[in-house]
C-alpha cells in the first residue's frame, strides 16, 4: 500500500512522511477519523514506508522485497490486531484467523467494522478485542524484530477494547521496547480511555471530498464522472460507502426510483401499495436502507435549496434535478427540519437493528402527514 494509493488525506501524508524522513517516528500513533476516510489503508501505508529498505521522500518504493511482505500483510515484523467475534477452542484472538482477514483486506483496503462483522457472521455479536489479544500482544511486543528493522503493532478499531484490555497495555504504550511502534486506527477515538489518548500522538483524519472521491473512482473503477458524482453525492466524505453505492449504481440500483416511489406512497397513502415497498425494503437490507435514508436526506436539503436558497448549491444533477424541481413544491420551512429529524431517527435505528418493516411503515405515515401539512 502506497500514499498515493488513498484518496486525499494531503496533510497526514505530508506529516507521517517528514517523521520517516527525520527519523523522528513516535512509539505511539492515534489515526482517528470517521469510517471511509482511510485511515486504516494509511497505517498499512505508513508501514511499508517504515519497513521500505529504499524509501523515497514521498514514501515506499513499493517494489523492494519489505514492501512486497508488507503489500500482502506478510511481513513478519508487522503485527495487526482486530476486533474478533469470539469462539471458544477456535477464535480467540486476531493471529486465529489473520489469514481471513487478509482475504477481507487486501481486496478492499477501506475495510469497514460492518464489513468485517458479515464477513465473520457476527449476526448481533458484538465484535471486541479482549484481555487475551492484550496478553498476545505484549508477547509478541517482547520479541525481538525478525529482520533487524522496527516492530510494527496496527491495532485497528481499539475503542472495541473492554477495560481490562485497555488498562493491560497502558505500561506498553507508554514505555514500549526499541524500535517499536503503536498504531491505532480509531473511527470514535472518544470511546478509547482517557489514559490511552495521553500515551498517543494523535493523526487526525478527515472526510474526503466529492471531487476526491469522484476522482478517484473515476481512476480506479473506470466508470462515467456522472455515476461517480451520485455515489460521491450521497456518501457523505465515506470512500468505502462510495464504493458501495457505485457496486449498486452499475447492479442497476436505483436511489431515486425507490425515492420515487416512497414519496408517491407518501403523497397519496394507499395500504396495498405501502406494504408491496415495505417488504421489498426490508429485503435490501440495513446497509441499503440507510443509504435511502441518507439519499432522502440530501434530496430534501437540495428541495430547500431550490426553494428558498442558491441553486448552484443545488448538488444532484441529471434526472435528479429534473424531478427535483418538480418534488420541491412540497418541501418547506414548516415540515422541513421534522422530515429531516424523522429520517435521522430511522437512520439510527437501522443501524440498530430495528425491526426495517415497522420502522419504514411509521416513517411512511410520519411523512404523509408531513408532506400533507399545510
Amino acid at each position: 500500500m502506497l500514499y498515493s494509493q488513498i484518496v486525499g488525506q494531503t496533510e497526514p501524508k505530508h506529516r507521517l512522511a517528514k517523521m520517516v524522513n527525520e527519523g523522528r517516528v513516535p512509539h505511539a500513533l492515534l489515526f482517528m477519523g470517521k469510517e471511509g476516510c482511510g485511515n486504516l489503508p494509511m497505517a498499512i501505508a505508513f508501514s511499508q514506508h517504515l519497513f521500505c529498505t529504499r524509501k523515497t521522500e514521498n514514501g515506499a518504493c513499493g517494489l523492494c522485497n519489505s514492501c512486497n511482505k508488507v503489500a500482502k500483510l506478510i511481513h513478519p515484523d508487522l503485527h495487526l490486531v482486530f476486533p474478533i467475534i469470539s469462539k471458544p477452542k477456535e477464535v480467540e484472538i486476531s493471529t486465529d484467523i489473520i489469514k481471513e482477514f487478509r482475504e477481507t483486506f487486501l481486496p478492499n483496503p477501506y475495510l469497514t467494522l460492518n464489513q468485517w462483522c458479515i464477513e465473520q457472521n457476527a449476526e448481533n455479536k458484538q465484535p471486541l478485542i479482549n484481555v487475551k489479544e492484550a496478553n498476545e500482544i505484549l508477547r509478541k511486543i517482547s520479541y525481538t524484530s525478525f529482520e533487524g528493522s522496527y516492530k510494527i503493532m496496527v491495532i485497528w478499531q481499539p475503542e472495541k477494547m473492554n477495560t481490562e484490555a485497555s488498562n493491560k497495555l497502558l505500561k506498553i504504550l507508554e514505555e514500549p521496547p526499541e524500535k517499536t511502534i503503536f498504531i491505532l486506527v480509531a473511527n470514535n477515538p472518544e470511546q478509547l480511555l482517557a489514559t490511552i489518548l495521553s500515551r498517543v500522538q494523535q493523526i487526525p483524519f478527515f472526510a474526503c471530498s466529492e471531487n476526491e472521491i469522484v476522482e478517484a473512482l473515476v481512476k480506479e473503477f473506470r466508470v462515467s464522472k456522472e455515476k461517480a458524482s451520485e455515489s460521491s453525492l450521497i456518501a457523505n466524505g465515506n470512500y468505502s460507502e462510495a464504493i458501495q453505492l457505485l457496486k449498486e449504481i452499475d447492479d442497476g440500483v436505483s436511489l431515486l426510483s425507490h425515492f420515487q416511489a416512497f414519496m408517491r406512497l407518501a403523497l397519496k397513502f394507499d395500504p396495498t401499495k405501502a406494504l408491496v415497498w415495505i417488504d421489498e425494503n426490508a429485503a435490501t437490507g440495513r446497509e441499503k436502507q440507510k443509504q435511502f435514508l441518507q439519499y432522502a436526506l440530501e434530496v430534501f436539503r437540495d428541495a430547500l435549496m431550490f426553494n428558498f436558497g442558491d441553486k448552484s448549491l443545488i448538488r444532484l444533477s441529471g434526472n435528479e434535478r429534473e424531478f427535483l424541481s418538480k418534488f420541491a413544491p412540497f418541501i418547506n420551512q414548516k415540515n422541513y427540519e421534522r422530515l429531516v429529524e424523522e429520517f435521522n431517527s430511522n437512520y439510527y435505528y437501522v443501524e440498530r437493528n430495528a425491526n426495517p418493516k415497522i420502522l419504514f411503515m411509521d416513517l411512511l405515515l410520519k411523512t404523509n402527514e408531513l408532506i400533507n401539512m399545510k
